[in-house]
């Protein structure tokens, strides 16, 4: 048995079961961006958990928020691009004057190095950076989804209105 993962077919799935969830489109919306802000974030580990908790609190659906973030791995491949992409941004609102970070060699980074307190003067403008790019794609995601799921339930679910 081969097992083929097509981004296609993921995003096909994500939304065939986005579409089945019994919750309002503001809360399914809310969730997937909710996701899709934490999917952006380089706190590798706590991505999910992070996604949960905020759509716990903001009272949206948490299984689209992990829907979110796990449709991140599709984005793997590219993934070390991204995060130099958010760490350049973040550097450059971080400093004063504004400029960006010097060019980045393979032979600069050691492993030894990644649990010393070095870390944090990477991880703070690689997270500053993932909020400056996350936030307008997460609110977009919203309001595409909503949109989506409020056009799909008006031409689905018509026999569920009541009459006037």
């Amino acid at each position: 048995m081969r097992f083929r993962l097509h981004p296609k077919q993921l995003l096909r799935q994500a939304w065939l079961r986005l579409r089945q969830l019994r919750d309002a489109p503001h809360a399914v919306a809310g969730g997937l961006a909710i996701g899709v802000f934490w999917g952006f974030t380089p706190l590798t580990g706590l991505k999910t958990l992070l996604s949960i908790f905020t759509a716990w609190i903001t009272r949206c659906s948490k299984i689209p928020a992990v829907i979110a973030v796990t449709l991140h791995d599709i984005l793997i491949p590219v993934w070390p691009i991204i995060l130099r992409w958010e760490y350049d941004l973040g550097f450059w609102i971080l400093n004063r004057p504004h400029r960006f970070p010097p060019k980045l060699g393979i032979g600069k980074i050691h492993m030894s190095e990644l649990l010393q307190w070095k870390t944090l003067g990477v991880l703070w403008p690689t997270f500053v950076g993932s909020v400056v790019i996350g936030v307008p794609i997460a609110l977009v995601t919203y309001w595409i989804v909503k949109w989506a799921l409020e056009r799909y339930e008006s031409k689905h679910h018509r026999h569920l209105t009541p009459p006037a």
